[in-house]
């Protein structure tokens, strides 16, 4: 049978940015509802849960995977045609982002960064090539070029040398076991504060919430855990991360499939979920643990589902204490779940997989078969 529609395999760098998009939020919902679609999908989420997931049509999914697989992240900020015929050639914008991208002291400039202003006034008068661009169209074209004004940082990749190797169990598991597959994460720390969101509400007049200076509160944990095949989430709120609550959730995973045939959980190589005392309990309860490499969270499927946990329990809320957040983020858990299983989405998955059996040779990630072995 045919692989579904799937992004490619994700770099670490990728990983990291749509994870950060997807649990921050952004001030695009473009950006947002895309980067949640290519996460969801790098963590296994067929086209159909996905669409439920982020209330879009199953075309409009299809097409940013295939967006992204062709151009990567540019795909989250889309090029909407109009306005008058552009004067630059190609050439000249290519020459516009490299300079851009270039270190004004390495090009005799008595200044360590860019500002619009003067990449302007030096494209005009760069010798042999004229560049003539406003400020405003030149910062449109960096902006649609993927170049950003940003705060340097420190970069890390995964370091582990079983990386491919746990990479490619993770997407055997999905593609073999689907309805015998499961997700485990820690989702936090949630804090006892007032938190900023979005809303409707009159213009001019917006919704305020009371800022807070001392929190006595503590913080707790989501300890989440999520069914690939029946695509429903649940959790309990704990106090701190550990071995004793990682444990206790995979007993109920465990539970949720109470027969004897073996299951399978995705989970990350936190120390708390890496004990002797899991690791037997796994061996004895016909489990297998699959870790994600490090510094690839973004592999594990639950973590397409934090976002709107987020968006929809903690965002625009003033939570007086932490059994009132945890009921919060229970009853949306509950109409999460009674919603998630329409029959009309489990027709559309059906539908889907008849239809994709035609596509043969190229596995999730977009990597031919042949090339993995």
């Amino acid at each position: 049978m045919a692989e579904p529609v799937r992004v490619r395999s994700l770099t670490d760098k990728e990983g990291r940015k749509l994870k950060q998009i997807v649990r921050r939020g952004s001030t695009s919902s473009v950006r947002y509802r895309r980067a949640m679609m290519l996460l969801a999908s790098a963590g296994g989420n067929r086209v159909p849960v996905i669409a439920q997931l982020v209330q879009a049509d199953e075309d409009t999914v299809r097409d940013v995977i295939h967006r992204f697989n062709e151009i990567g992240l540019a795909c989250l900020d889309p090029q909407w045609a109009g306005g008058r015929p552009r004067l630059l050639t190609p050439d000249d914008e290519d020459f516009v982002i490299r300079t851009a991208t270039t270190r004004p002291t390495r090009l005799g400039q008595p200044f360590t960064r860019w500002s619009i202003r003067k990449l302007a006034a030096y494209l005009r008068e760069v010798h042999g090539r004229v560049i003539r661009i406003g400020r405003e169209a030149l910062r449109c074209l960096l902006r649609r070029r993927g170049i950003t004004f940003q705060r340097a940082k420190t970069w890390k990749e995964s370091p582990d040398p079983h990386r491919d190797a746990k990479i490619d169990r993770i997407e055997q598991v999905l593609d073999r076991f689907p309805d015998r597959v499961f997700a485990f994460d820690e989702f936090g720390p949630l804090g006892i504060r007032p938190t900023a969101g979005s809303c409707w509400a009159k213009q001019g007049k917006p919704n305020r919430l009371p800022a807070t200076y001392r929190r006595t509160h503590g913080v707790t944990y989501f300890h989440g855990c999520y069914s690939v095949g029946d695509d429903r989430l649940w959790g309990v709120n704990r106090r701190r991360k550990g071995t004793a609550n990682t444990l206790a959730a995979l007993k109920s995973i465990r539970a949720a499939r109470p027969d004897s045939a073996p299951i399978y959980i995705i989970l990350d190589n936190l120390s708390a979920h890496t004990g002797a005392d899991i690791r037997r309990w796994a061996k004895k309860n016909k489990v297998e643990l699959c870790f994600t490499p490090t510094y690839a969270s973004w592999a594990n499927p639950i973590e397409a589902h934090f976002g709107p946990l987020r968006q929809f329990t903690l965002a625009n809320s003033h939570h007086r204490s932490h059994p009132t957040q945890t009921q919060a983020l229970h009853r949306y858990l509950r109409w999460r779940n009674a919603n998630a299983r329409h029959p009309d989405v489990l027709a559309a998955q059906r539908k889907e997989r008849a239809r994709i059996r035609s596509e043969k040779g190229i596995r999730w990630g977009g990597r031919p078969l042949n090339a993995a072995a």
